[in-house]
């Protein structure tokens, strides 16, 4: 960490207010951080400590979020015409600012969600290489052209800017989602408004303090906090041209729907279900230690956790191996932990009553996470749990449990785990586990789900080809980031010229045709 760069890790409550001893974040509107004028405020807590760690509006004000929408959109004309070329360079300052800042950022996930400190760091670095691609945005905005399309004619189709663009992230990714969001949106030429989680505000926060320090023009990137109320808000609002969004199926489903009603463009990534098929001739121990990597890391609070195992064939050795790497795996909020505590109490109780459920309906607890007390008695830790002989008509399975627990089900025959997993509304990713060709190529031709492992458990590739979740996992056909991305933080526009002198016998009522 470089000198003076340790007091920058508090920077990002720097510029709000504070509510007794608890700092609260302030609006980001205009290039600047703007006291909110709500009347209640909502507190994030730890989730390894249970102490308070920030506050935001509960909502923001219908006056607040017409100024940063007013704000926004009257910063749009002047972005979308500032050359692209020094769009690229402030995206250049913002990448070398937030690579910089990276210990800060990962800290600050650290505090509010109680990642260890690696995945706070891949959390930060995952986000950082979406970045990365829009510092290249220059060659996806090319555009193309047909000469002498029809005699002395040409036309030429470019890709122009939507207007003001809204991104509303969830809590399991500060920093990596708000970077898969504004960065794009901006380097296309649209200004953008995030609506952070309320659990997890301060990465954000910090993010907007970069990009003033990147150059980032006041009303191209702003901050409204809030809950649900304030999402809805912000969607009805007719200046607001696309929406992004992340979370949970229920609210992304009605977000969806407002949006697209109102003939926004929205691409809306939903929950999961992810499966992994182990197959007769897998590797066991192999398979199991990427497997529990998998299912557990950031306490499967992740849309790519894997969260289903389907073995094919014999389950002993498979199911031995799971048990053993899962219960080698550190819970706690030390530096070597391999797994922390989920988001809040709420969330704790939820997968507790999933996981009593699953006993109730016939299922087999191999590994009970729930029976082990952690000594960090405020935190919301639940440890590693197993759940075997599972059927698709048990609520573990149909739900999206979001937690450390992972569900085993069997299959006879690939065909057999294939129609499993193809059964499923979740469409994410799935990932086979085989030392055969063979079945590896009929597993990736036939499985719907939008990304498929090859003995990867977690089918994530990098950010030029997008994020390809499908089926029920995704609404909305541009996915994020990628070539996708950019077409959907963008629209095309036809020029058809014509340069030769005007024949008065040109004229005609005739629809034109290239022939």
């Amino acid at each position: 960490m470089k000198a003076g760069q340790v007091a920058r890790v508090a920077t990002a409550v720097s510029r709000s207010v504070r509510m007794g001893t608890t700092p609260v974040l302030s609006n980001f509107v205009g290039g600047k951080f703007v006291e909110s004028s709500a009347s209640d405020y909502f507190y994030a807590t730890n989730p390894g400590t249970g102490e308070k760690s920030v506050g935001t509006p509960a909502d923001s004000t219908d006056a607040e979020i017409d100024i940063a929408v007013k704000t926004a959109a009257e910063a749009f004309p002047s972005w979308s015409r500032t050359p692209v070329s020094k769009r690229v360079n402030i995206m250049f300052r913002l990448k070398e600012a937030v690579t910089n800042d990276l210990d800060n950022l990962a800290g600050l996930v650290r505090k509010e969600l109680g990642k260890t400190p690696a995945d706070a760091r891949g959390d930060v670095v995952r986000g950082l290489e979406v970045l990365e691609y829009s510092c290249g945005i220059a060659s996806q905005l090319t555009g193309s052209s047909l000469p002498n399309f029809a005699t002395n004619i040409d036309v030429t189709q470019r890709r122009e800017p939507l207007g003001v663009c809204l991104g509303i992230a969830p809590f399991n990714f500060p920093a990596m989602i708000p970077l898969w969001m504004f960065p794009l949106a901006i380097s296309c030429g649209n200004t953008f408004i995030l609506k952070p989680s309320e659990l997890v505000p301060s990465a954000s926060s910090r993010l907007a303090e970069l990009s003033v320090d990147a150059g980032v023009p006041p009303g191209v990137f702003n901050i409204v906090h809030g809950r649900r109320r304030t999402v809805e808000s912000l969607i009805a609002r007719e200046e607001i041209k696309a929406v992004s969004f992340v979370g949970s199926t229920e609210v992304g489903t009605s977000a969806y729907t407002s949006a697209t009603a109102s003939g926004k463009r929205a691409q809306c990534n939903l929950g999961a279900k992810n499966h992994a098929v182990v197959m007769p001739d897998a590797d066991p121990e192999k398979a199991a230690k990427q497997i529990v990597g998998a299912a557990f890391g950031a306490s499967g609070q992740r849309c790519m956790a894997l969260s289903t195992v389907v073995i094919v064939g014999d389950p002993a050795k498979v199911l031995d191996n799971l048990v053993k790497n899962a219960e080698s795996l550190k819970v706690g909020i030390d530096d070597d932990a391999d797994m922390g505590p989920v988001v809040t109490p709420r969330a704790k109780a939820r997968i507790e009553e999933l996981i009593r459920s699953g006993k109730a309906q016939g299922a087999s607890i191999v590994l009970d996470g729930t029976k082990r007390e952690h000594p960090e008695k405020g935190g919301n830790f639940i440890y590693p749990t197993i759940i075997d002989n599972v059927k698709t008509d048990m609520e573990v399975y149909k739900q999206e449990i979001f937690g450390p627990v992972l569900v085993c089900l069997r299959a006879k025959t690939l065909e057999d785990a294939l129609e499993l997993v193809n059964s499923n509304p979740y469409g994410n990713g799935a990932a086979i586990f085989t030392s055969s060709g063979s079945n590896a190529r009929i597993f990736e031709s036939e499985v719907k789900s939008g990304q498929v492992g090859i003995n990867v458990p977690i089918p994530l590739g990098p950010p030029q080809l997008g994020f390809t979740g499908s089926a029920g996992s995704m609404l909305g056909d541009l996915p994020f980031y990628g070539r996708s991305g950019v077409e959907f933080f963008t629209k095309p526009k036809n020029v058809v010229s014509r340069w030769v002198d005007q024949d008065p016998s040109l004229s005609s009522t005739v629809i034109p045709v290239s022939r």
